[in-house]
């Protein structure tokens, strides 16, 4: 906390600190932007941000973000519902979606497990994904974990699941480099990752 600022200053300065990748530099100018900032944007950065936290939840259907009970890619009729894509977080779903080739639709893990870190397939919307598949309809299942230990390992116990309920699995290609991660994957690799994907058998 620097004495030469107000409280309320040194406030913002902490909050924005938090954030990640925000280091305690980026932190001041930060919040010295919103201080030289008109208050009507002021307000509206600090309205989105309230609107963000109030409006948004899990779609019931597949996990992704959403402001309604379903999301927009559940609910629309042209998606192809008997094949779904299984990604670890909501973030992935917009990758996938910005290289226009997803016609399926999604299931969000919101994690992968990691028993070390304490995160068991029960904490995961695994069993819920499981339900979608025995409810029928479900043709083929594409692992879009990351490729990295976690995500292969959650994988696997995921095919270990579904392998007796008739149905194909398949994993994204190996576009992707081994130990990425797909949100950070450029809109040509994921592509040819989503192309070429390949079953798990």
């Amino acid at each position: 906390m620097n004495p030469a600022y107000t409280e309320s200053l040194n406030k913002l300065i902490e909050e924005f600190g938090r954030l990640p990748g925000i280091g305690p530099k980026t932190a001041e100018r930060l919040a010295f932007h919103v201080l030289k900032t008109g208050a009507e944007e002021a307000f509206a950065l600090a309205e989105a941000i309230a609107d963000v936290k109030k409006n948004i939840r899990q779609c019931r259907i597949c996990f992704s973000l959403c402001e309604s009970e379903v999301c927009s890619i559940c609910s629309d009729t042209r998606r192809n519902q008997s094949i779904i894509c299984v990604v670890e977080q909501s973030r992935d779903v917009i990758s996938l979606e910005k290289t226009g080739l997803c016609k399926w639709v999604y299931h969000v893990l919101n994690g992968h497990i990691a028993p070390l870190d304490g995160i068991e397939p029960g904490d995961l919307t695994i069993d819920d994904l499981v339900k979608r598949v025995r409810a029928g309809g479900v043709e083929e299942i594409v692992m879009a974990t990351n490729p990295n230990l976690e995500g292969d390992g959650t994988a696997l116990y995921i095919n270990s699941l579904l392998r007796p309920l008739d149905v194909k699995l398949t994993r994204l290609a190996r576009g992707l480099p081994s130990g990425s991660t797909i949100e950070y994957a450029s809109g040509s690799i994921l592509a040819d990752a989503i192309s070429g994907r390949a079953s798990m058998d």
